[in-house]
């Protein structure tokens, strides 16, 4: 369940952006199901409604992977066939770079039940079942019947006499208002008159005919018809498919149907035991077991311990029913030693691990059972082949046949030991206890136990009867009877052979029927399944619905081709069942596979008015102030729809359980819940006593209208009839209007209030019943009721009702119709107002808060067995706010047009629709308005919203909302510390908008727009505001979203879900604090932005810069780092279509360069250090990027740099005084890199860095003239990346780097091969002014160009960077530090040789960015090891798991004496970083290409299944980011920052080259 769950919150959030799209205009309500591996979801019940489209997508364990997605839906035009599945397409709205939107879908059309499962390549992975609720129509304008509007009542057929009396008799449930009316099977009963024991299921009951006129079925199909159209109420029946009554004729002709001696004959012993309990009964009943202390009536438990008595010593040894389990001794020894003799050739080799056990004899004889004589000769070997040695091994064999019977008996014995327990508890129930039925004396009649098996011949000795059971002309008719076993398995059953149910006589029999025996298939019984298939065709074709009878006893495979027979007459077949598996795992296996519309369930079995009133809210609705949901939503798991019974048929009466005066407030609380309703016939008359489905005869009353009433009538007059019908009323109108928010108040031990609200008008209706579990006549009930508080204002009472007693005669019983309590009556008033009422003694107004009317009602004659309905709408201000902001809403979602009021003196800002409003914000002004973290607000002077009890919101933006929210809606979770905080008081919501009021320009538009919307938000009552509060930021949200992906490149626009989402990254990232992070640019330069600096007054540049991550690098001075903008830029910017922002930070960057290098951390320039060697190969590399992807990339070669430090020495210059053009920057870092770098950093020492040693402040860099490589470092800095320095005096590593890669570091190597081609390649093109790098040497000035700095790279790199598979390869420096082959090394020359042996992810970026250096056989090889070796679920390990230092758990807290990961010492030296994953990737899809096709499409499915995993994690983080570096296995790392721009820029770029 909890994978369940997190599966469903990853799937809530994906959808926020998706329902934007297409804010108006109808659009089918959608559900999502994600499929994820392995998923079978057969218990799991999915509920749709026809006309909802459903999708199938994939989860993040199945993106990427070929899965087919098939269902036996059927294809429009065809017939529904249970076992033909189909396959359905896929769709890719946008196209094929990730999996995130691919769906395939149904258009739900027909009701029913359906299955789906879905197929890894040819392996089944998981699947489920979904059910489409039927339509039901009524009137002769066949006007659609809500399900949660029915109220239907239960009839006995046999009750309501001669068909032409029908009408009258069926007219009081109309005119009390029900619109359902469940008949009892109308079939020919059998013997036993019960109403389930039919005797033909093909036959009226021809009781209903009468001596001039026979009754058909085309005769109640017409007044079912004339019902429907005429009285707008819809008719049911049962159908019973597990038993027949034991005189059914058919059954006489096919024997074959029932589980008899012939077909079962395990069930013999039982039948043998049966019959001798039978011979006991009669035997007592004949009074010849007084002597042994048994009369015919049993009176107490002596009688009952002599019955125990005489079945233990007389019966059981009589009929020795072990014998049928045993083998014959003697004549398994015979045939054992004459095996042994005639020697052993024709015996076959038997498994020597098998022992010898007992093989059961199928015909059931006794001493039938036989043993495996191959598994005997085999244990029970003679030493040799004499007479005395085959002997003794025969006596040996006949040892452990003795001991196999000892067991077998044994074995029995438990089983008469249970058959006894289960004889007494039914003597017990039957004839002792109170609340049985009390039997009286023991007779053929009422023998001491119910026969479990027919038998229709003259009873004989029980040595006689037995012979007949092997005689299968005679056997055949022994069958066995049906009942129920408690605590049974419900899906198992227990006539077939392994249940020992009627031996162990656990069943509770029904002596009347006989179990149905139908086998697997149509073929095992074609009788049977072709008779009972007629019935279930004349049932659906003169019914609306069926009630499945004994459903969970009915095999399912059975009910599953009867309803498909039936549903082929009735499309919209009305299913309900009751089931008593008491697990709802079970419940929904046959709610699935039957496609049962609603579970009855039953109000009787609350035991107090408090677990009533959970009942109601269990069955349903959903909370009050309920979240609006978006149209297109994941499809959540649903409880089965309820038809909720105040009582059923076969319950015994509330009045003799609870009191008379408990009808009314119970019947009222039922019909307050948010389903079907229904009650059964009877229950309204108050008759108090069960009406007996078995041994009623008495017909029902007619209505006759006028005042005085005859015996066998009923009208208003009579029992809770009046009230019924107000009631019914209520519940249909409740369920048209859309009343589907519930409430349930315990207001005291009695008094329950149930609410039911309309969430678009806010009306609601408050029912308070004062329930009277016991009698007011003879318990205690308090005459001071409490004080009800109820929010709004009350527009009238919808009804009050109390029962009453009056002065009549008392009630005897009628002979001839079921009669009720004559003397209680419900005194009704409806529809007045509160001064009028009976009940209530005053109702005052209290206001609650500014916005709340609250009535206060006192009541004074709330007697027990009254109710009271109340109509309550907002008071008129607040009802009004409600009506405007419905209105302004429309703009996001129709959903809002009911209930909307037109707003006459709305803000003039609230004319303009917010879509035109947000249009007017730019990327930068969406980054103030949605996102921005703690550290970025608190330098403008703000911070983020902290929630009181809970946590302070991820960002001051909308996004710091919305993630708590997309939690909080799908659950509906109200109580929710957010949702408190709103009810409580408004501080949230001002915040919202004052934050962006107090901002310029379009920002404060927005922030003007929420708040103009939030003062109507302010006058609405307090519980409705967070859902309020959710819309109009639901709306704002995903208008703001698409103004956003608006302004970016088509690859964004046109994307996938997860690349819209990445995208977001970008606006995240980038913005303008208060203070400018990048140097100014040149004053020459065009479309640079300024604004007006707040202080003073003057204008100033205002350019985007890139935060590297947050929160941590977010603010002031470690906001802009030069490696981390860089490597990020080209995803986040260029990918997405920011041009002149990346231009912008470019050249800014190109300004600060000093010594030939860019900044590590560029402290706005002035405060900027040159401490790394990789940032100006990462800012080329960027060059190059925009050059090809921007159109007119080249042109950024020209604009003007305004250089900071126009020399190594010099102060930094304001900008303007020294601006070059880009190529001239460009080629001063190449030509410093080929002149060498070497320098010490300004105020070298503890000011600048607390922990690095003297000699790391030396900064090299330079260009090996021989291989062409990069080199540079020393093992006291760290100039790349990976650059942890040791922070730990205690574990000796302050001020030594972790991971120094001095020398040449692969990916630089890599970087600066791509330069030297890129500057190459323009410059034979004339587009890049120079040639090459001039350098002075011996003296002399030396021209290196760039072809030859090109060709010397290309010439050296496989030769030194790769680690050959051959140990004799001469150009191996150190092959004893080999240990790995196959690889690229981290680096070439390092001061500590063995590092530059690690297995590292970084050659994977030099694979990407200057793929030439590599062979394509020998790269996919390394590549194949990094994967095995590196890979995690989101990030590179940074180093090989196999080397002694690894350690992926990164704490940069834990200070100890371990020198590899003290004070987080192993930061890049283990933990799973996730911008590497990028370049991995990007590497495997180049390479794959190179290698063929197949190799291909299997990595395009292999970083689709990986990028999944960022999409997932993408969506449930609140910081809707991707983090820095995650420990071991993906696991979460704390110190970690929570969304990195590398991380998700690299993931856009892999995606764009998809």
């Amino acid at each position: 369940h909890a994978a369940m769950a997190r599966a469903a919150s990853f799937k809530v959030r994906v959808l926020f952006f998706k329902t934007s799209t297409s804010h108006l205009g109808y659009r089918k309500p959608t559900r999502l199901l994600h499929l994820n591996e392995m998923e079978k979801l057969d218990k799991t019940l999915f509920r749709l409604e026809q006309g909802f489209e459903l999708q199938f997508r994939l989860g993040p364990t199945l993106q990427g992977k070929h899965v087919t997605v098939c269902t036996n839906y059927p294809a429009s035009g065809e017939l529904f066939d249970r076992h033909k599945f189909r396959t359905l397409s896929w769709h890719n709205p946008t196209g094929k770079e990730d999996d995130s939107d691919k769906y395939c879908k149904l258009d739900l059309q027909i009701s029913g039940s359906y299955q789906y499962y879905f197929s890894l390549g040819n392996e089944k992975s998981g699947g489920g079942y979904i059910v489409v609720d039927p339509i039901l129509r009524v009137g002769a304008d066949n006007h659609v019947l809500p399900l949660d509007c029915v109220t239907l009542q239960t009839f006995l057929a046999k009750c309501l006499g001669p068909f032409h009396e029908w009408e009258d008799r069926l007219k009081v449930a109309k005119e009390t208002g029900y619109n359902m009316i469940h008949f009892t099977p109308l079939q020919k009963l059998g013997l036993s008159r019960s109403c389930y024991s039919l005797a033909d299921q093909l036959e009226v009951n021809p009781e209903f005919s009468s001596h001039n006129k026979k009754c058909t079925w085309s005769d109640i199909g017409a007044l079912v018809e004339k019902m429907k159209n005429e009285w707008n109420m819809l008719c049911i029946t049962d159908v019973v498919y597990n038993h027949t009554a034991t005189n059914s004729e058919w059954l006489r002709m096919h024997p074959e149907c029932g589980y008899n001696l012939v077909n079962s004959p395990h069930l013999k012993p039982a039948w043998v035991l049966d019959r001798a309990l039978w011979h006991l009964t009669c035997m007592v009943a004949d009074g010849k077991c007084i002597d042994k202390g048994v009369p015919p009536l049993i009176e107490n438990d002596h009688h009952l311990n002599c019955v125990r008595k005489i079945i233990w010593e007389e019966i059981y040894p009589k009929i020795k029913l072990w014998e049928f389990f045993q083998v014959d001794v003697n004549k398994a020894v015979e045939q054992f030693k004459t095996l042994l003799t005639q020697g052993k050739e024709s015996v076959t080799k038997s498994d020597p691990n098998q022992h010898l056990q007992i093989v059961q004899d199928p015909d059931y004889r006794r001493f039938g059972c036989t043993v495996d004589m191959n598994i005997a000769l085999a244990t029970f070997i003679p030493h040799s082949n004499g007479p005395g040695a085959i002997e003794e091994c025969c006596n040996w064999f006949r040892k452990r046949i003795e001991e196999l019977n000892a067991e077998q008996h044994r074995q029995i014995n438990h089983h008469q030991e249970q058959a006894v327990n289960c004889l007494a508890g039914t003597v017990v129930y039957e004839r002792l206890s109170g609340h049985g039925p009390k039997l009286g004396p023991i007779t053929r009649k009422y023998p001491l136990v119910t026969r479990y098996f027919t038998y229709p011949f003259k009873d004989l000795t029980v040595e006689e009867e037995e012979a007949m059971i092997h005689h299968p002309d005679k056997a055949c008719y022994f069958m066995a009877h049906n009942g129920w076993v408690m605590g049974d398995d419900p899906l198992r059953n227990f006539a077939e052979p392994g249940s020992n149910v009627y031996l162990r006589r656990e069943l509770i029999c029904w002596g009347d029927s006989v179990k149905l025996r139908y086998g697997n298939k149509p073929e095992d019984c074609p009788y049977l399944w072709a008779h009972m298939k007629k019935y279930t065709e004349i049932t659906a074709k003169y019914f609306h619905g069926i009630r499945l009878d004994n459903c969970h006893s009915t095999p399912i495979h059975v009910a599953e081709y009867m309803l498909d027979t039936a549903r082929k007459l009735q499309a919209d077949l009305f299913v309900v069942a009751e089931l008593f598996t008491g697990n709802e795992e079970l419940d929904n296996i046959f709610v699935n596979r039957l496609g049962v519309t609603s579970l009855i369930r039953e109000a009787m079995t609350a035991y107090n008015s408090h677990e009533e009133g959970r009942l109601v809210y269990r069955f349903g609705g959903e909370p009050v102030g309920s979240f609006v949901q978006p149209r297109l939503r994941p499809l959540m798991p649903a409880i089965a729809h309820a038809l909720f019974m105040d009582i059923t048929h076969d319950n015994e009466c509330p009045i003799q359980h609870r009191s008379a005066y408990d009808a009314l407030p119970s019947a009222m609380i039922v019909s307050m819940a948010c389903c079907a309703t229904g009650s059964t016939k009877g229950y309204d008359e108050l008759v108090p006593h069960q009406i007996s489905v078995v041994s009623e005869e008495r017909f029902y009353a007619t209505w006759n209208p006028a005042a005085h009433l005859t015996s066998g009538e009923v009208n208003f007059q009579t029992g809770i009839l009046a009230g019924r019908l107000a009631i019914n009323r209520l519940h249909q109108e409740l369920g048209a209007k859309g009343f589907k928010q519930v409430y349930v108040d315990q207001v005291d031990e009695d008094i329950v209030a149930v609410t039911r609200h309309c969430p678009n008008t806010h009306q609601s209706v408050v029912a308070v019943s004062r329930t009277a579990f016991r009698d007011p006549k003879t318990s205690f009930y308090s005459k001071e009721v409490p004080e009800m508080c109820i929010p709004g204002k009350i527009e009238e009472v919808v009804l009050e009702a109390r029962t009453i007693e009056r002065n009549t005669n008392p009630y005897k019983k009628d002979e001839r119709f079921i009669n009720g309590l004559p003397n209680f009556t419900v005194e009704l008033r409806e529809h007045i107002q509160v001064i009028n009422s009976k009940i209530i003694k005053q109702a005052g107004t209290a206001i609650k808060g500014p916005n709340e009317f609250v009535q206060e009602i006192e009541f004074e004659n709330l007697t027990p067995g009254s109710v009271i309905v109340f109509r309550v709408s907002l008071d008129p201000k607040a009802q009004e706010a409600v009506g405007v902001l419905r209105s302004h809403l429309i703009q996001f979602s129709p959903h809002f047009k009911s209930g909307s009021l037109p707003d006459d003196h709305s803000a003039p800002i609230l004319k303009t629709l917010f879509s035109s409003i947000a249009s007017k914000l730019s990327l930068a002004d969406l980054n103030q308005v949605l996102y921005r973290c703690e550290a970025e607000e608190q330098e403008d002077g703000g911070g983020c919203y902290n929630i009181p009890n809970w946590s302070p919101l991820k960002y001051a933006g909308l996004q710091g909302l919305m993630s708590v929210m997309a939690d909080i809606r799908p659950k509906n979770d109200l109580g929710h510390p957010f949702c408190d905080n709103l009810r409580s008081g408004d501080w949230m919501i001002d915040y919202v908008s004052n934050r962006l009021i107090s901002r310029a320009g379009a920002c404060s538009e927005v922030g003007k727009w929420l708040k103009a919307m939030f003062t109507y938000l302010k006058k609405i009552p307090r519980y409705l505001i967070p859902c309020y509060f959710d819309a109009i930021l639901v709306g704002a949200y995903t208008t703001l979203l698409d103004v956003g992906w608006h302004q970016m490149s088509s690859f964004v626009q046109n994307g996938s879900t997860f690349v819209k989402h990445l995208s977001l990254g970008s606006v995240q990232m980038c913005g303008i604090g208060k203070y400018s992070c990048l140097p100014d640019l040149s004053p020459s330069l065009h479309d640079v932005p300024y604004r007006l600096n707040e202080i003073t007054n003057e204008k100033e540049q205002c350019c985007v810069s890139l935060a590297a991550g947050l929160p941590h690098f977010s603010s002031g001075i470690f906001r802009s780092w030069g490696r981390d903008t860089f490597i990020a830029l080209r995803g986040l910017m260029l990918v997405t279509g920011r041009y002149l922002e990346a231009r912008n930070i470019i050249l800014a960057f190109g300004g600060t360069l000093r010594h030939g290098l860019i900044p590590n951390l560029l402290g706005q320039g002035t405060h900027a250090r040159y401490n790394c060697r990789d940032a100006v190969w990462w800012w080329l590399q960027c060059i190059q990027d925009y050059c090809k992807i921007v159109p007119n990339g080249l042109d950024i070669l020209r604009c003007p740099v305004s250089r900071m430090y126009p020399r190594d020495d010099s102060s930094p210059q304001p900008a303007g005084s020294v601006d070059q053009p880009l190529y001239e920057v460009i080629q001063e870092a190449m030509q410093r890199h080929m002149e060498g770098i070497n320098f010490r950093e300004r105020n070298a020492g503890p000011q600048i860095d607390q922990n690095m040693r003297d000699e790391g402040f030396n900064v090299t860099a330079g260009v090996d003239h021989e291989t062409g490589f990069v080199f540079g470092g020393n093992r006291f800095n760290c100039g790349t990346w990976m650059d942890k320095m040791g922070e730990s005096d205690r574990a000796r590593n302050r001020g030594i780097p972790a991971t120094p890669r001095d020398g040449s570091a692969v990916e630089i190597v890599g970087l600066c091969k791509s330069t030297v081609r890129w500057l190459l390649d323009l410059s034979r093109k004339n587009e890049f002014p120079f040639h090459g790098v001039t350098i002075k040497r011996h003296g002399k000035e030396e021209t290196i160009t760039y072809d030859e700095w090109d060709r010397k790279i290309q010439a050296h790199f496989e030769r030194l960077f790769f680690v050959s598979e051959n140990p004799a390869d001469p150009n191996e420096k150190h092959p004893n530090l080999v240990h790995k082959r196959g690889i690229y090394k981290d680096s070439y020359g390092a001061s500590s040789p063995w590092c530059d042996y690690q297995l590292r992810p970084n050659f994977t970026i030099a694979m990407v960015v200057a793929p030439e250096l590599f062979t394509p056989e020998r790269a996919w090889k390394a590549l194949q090891i990094a994967e095995e070796k590196l890979l995690g679920p989101l990030g590179m390990k940074t180093l090989d798991p196999d080397d002694m230092v690894y350690c992926g758990v990164y704490d940069n807290a834990l200070d100890n004496d371990n020198y590899n990961v003290a004070r987080g010492f192993n930061y890049h030296q283990g933990p799973e970083w996730l911008w590497p994953i990028g370049y991995f990737l990007r590497a495997k899809l180049y390479f794959s290409k190179l290698i063929g096709p197949q190799i291909y499409a299997k990595t395009v499915v292999m970083i689709k299944n990986v990028l999944s995993r960022h999409y997932v994690h993408l969506e449930r983080s609140s910081w809707k980011g991707l983090p820095e570096l995650t420990n071991e296995n993906g696991q979460y790392c704390p110190f970690s920052c929570e969304t990195q721009a590398w991380s998700i820029g690299v993931i856009l770029e892999i995606l764009y080259d998809l």
